[in-house]
């Protein structure tokens, strides 16, 4: 995600927003990728955090170091649909989303 090489989307990293820091943060379409451990799972904190996030205007996706390290493609395949509106966001989706989270028709279009 550095230096533009998504598909020209810049990425900041280590990026204060209110009382959070976030990972990663795309200004331009206000679309924050935070990158945790599976300490982070069905964590309250993080769940208040994504809420606060939300109500702020940002949409926030978040993925294990695992699956980075593992699916590195399929990470970055399901960011630049988020980035290009072919992820739909909603409250009752997962804190955790997987890079299965949209149709292999998706993956053929990036």
């Amino acid at each position: 995600m550095r230096a533009r090489r998504l598909n020209g989307y810049k990425f900041a990293r280590q990026v204060p927003l209110g009382p959070f820091i976030v990972d990663f943060l795309c200004r331009e379409e206000r679309l924050i990728v935070e990158v945790d451990g599976f300490q982070h799972a069905e964590s309250a904190t993080d769940q208040r955090r994504a809420e606060w996030l939300n109500a702020n205007g940002y949409s926030v996706l978040r993925f294990w170091n695992q699956e980075i390290s593992r699916e590195r493609r399929s990470v970055l395949e399901t960011i630049l649909a988020a980035l290009q509106g072919r992820l739909e966001f909603s409250s009752e989706l997962p804190s955790f989303y997987s890079p299965a989270a949209f149709t292999d028709k998706d993956r053929e279009r990036s």
